[in-house]
Formats: C-alpha cells, sequence, structure tokens
C-alpha cells in the first residue's frame, strides 16, 4: 500500500482544519467553517507547487492522489449525512431546497457532458489531420 504523501496530507488537513476553527471564531459560528476545503484547497496547491519544483518524486504524488481519493468521498459522505439530518429536522424548505438542487444536478450532466465531447471531438480531428498530413 502506497503511504507517500501522508505527510503532506496531514499537514494540509491540520492547517485547514485549524483555519476553519479560527474563521468560525471570527463570524461569531461555534463551528468549523470551510475547514475540510481549506485543506483540499492547499493539498492541491501545495502538490501543485511542489510538482512545479520538482520537489515530489512519483511515488509521494501517486500517495497524494491515491489519498485525495479516499479523502474526498468520505468528506463528500459525512457532509451529505449531515445535510441530510439538516434537512429532515430544518422542515419542508429544507427539503425542497435540497430536492430542487438534486434535479438541477441532474438537469446540468447532459449539458456538461456535451462540453467535454466538443474539447474531445477537436482533439481527435486534430490529432487524425496531423497522422494524415
Amino acid at each position: 500500500m502506497i503511504i507517500y504523501g501522508v505527510t503532506l496530507l496531514a499537514v494540509c488537513t491540520l492547517t485547514g482544519i485549524t483555519a476553519g476553527k479560527i474563521l468560525g471564531t471570527l463570524i461569531g459560528v461555534p463551528a468549523n467553517v470551510g475547514g475540510v476545503g481549506i485543506a483540499m484547497i492547499l493539498l492541491i496547491l501545495a502538490g501543485s507547487y511542489l510538482n512545479k519544483r520538482g520537489l515530489i518524486d512519483v511515488k509521494t504524488e501517486q500517495g497524494v492522489e491515491f489519498w485525495s481519493a479516499i479523502y474526498i468521498p468520505v468528506v463528500v459522505a459525512m457532509a451529505a449525512k449531515q445535510n441530510v439530518m439538516g434537512a429532515l429536522t430544518g422542515g419542508p424548505m429544507a427539503i425542497t431546497a435540497g430536492i430542487t438542487a438534486v434535479i438541477c444536478g441532474f438537469a446540468l450532466v447532459p449539458m456538461l457532458a456535451r462540453i467535454g465531447q466538443n474539447k474531445a471531438e477537436e482533439t481527435e480531428k486534430t490529432a487524425s489531420r496531423a497522422t494524415s498530413a
């Protein structure tokens, strides 16, 4: 199992959680406000910085990618559980807002798929022109 990159992930997580707690205190909310999001942004920025400078080897980069892939679904699942509990206790408006967001998300999938296909088709056309010339 790849355990490289755990230090980078841990430092980013601890920094993000601390920043989220400080942000919550500053705005008067007794909670961590955006700490996980801050941690993920820090991880992306730190990984990019180290990669551009050539300070991160392949194994460490693979480790960071692995832990990021594990970390994101766990955080999303935890947040989803909290959102469902809040919606059930928040009344009909919260449930209506959640259902509306899901419907909008499903409606956007075909549009986003078309955006990706246009770029892929252009790349394929360019590649086929280059090979035939």
